[in-house]
């Protein structure tokens, strides 16, 4: 396989010490990433979620998109070298940057195909390897778009009640479809 570069990504994490991905983690800033290789991107949602406004306890408040640019700049990767961009199901990014939403009820690649290239969908984690059910909304620009597993899951804990390190990790399976994905890209 041809090198993918792995944006905002954990050191330590999955795509770390692998042959085949230049891992872009919080030192190596992965809004500087100017390519040539394709890109899987997980940049931060917290700005993007329910809570994007801070804890409903906490002295802080915060603004709606405020993360220093990350998505943008993923997006705009993804966009330019082709890949996959993952973020919580439900993302407020998807409205804010006019992104196509996944297909009806919310399963298989949606229909509709922006200016890019660029579809998505929604998969549930769980089905590769994590702890939780975790929903989670896919964006490429690939030239073919996979078949994945296209139902819901249940019986797994709540997300949340797993400590943080687990509720943000990519499951080794997961990591494994995504760079399967942007493969097509060298092709």
């Amino acid at each position: 396989m041809k090198t993918v570069a792995a944006l905002y990504v954990d050191g330590s994490g999955p795509y770390s010490n692998l042959s085949n991905v230049e891992a872009w983690d919080v030192e190596r800033d992965a809004r500087k990433y100017k390519g040539p290789h394709p890109v899987v991107a997980h940049p931060p949602c917290k700005r993007w979620g329910n809570y994007w406004f801070g804890s409903p306890s906490g002295p802080d408040r915060f603004h709606l998109g405020d993360d220093n640019g990350c998505f943008g700049a993923a997006l705009w990767a993804v966009r330019t070298f082709g890949g996959v961009l993952e973020h919580p199901q439900g993302s407020r990014a998807w409205t804010w940057y006019g992104l196509p939403t996944p297909g009806p009820q919310g399963w298989g690649w949606g229909n509709t195909q922006d200016a890019y290239g660029g579809r998505s969908c929604q998969v549930a984690q769980g089905h590769y390897g994590h702890p939780a059910r975790k929903m989670t909304w896919l964006y490429a620009v690939i030239p073919s778009f996979p078949a994945l597993v296209w139902s819901d899951i249940r019986g797994l804990k709540p997300v949340e009640h797993l400590d943080k390190r687990d509720r943000f990790i990519t499951p080794i399976p997961f990591r494994d479809l995504l760079l399967d994905m942007v493969k097509s890209c060298h092709d």
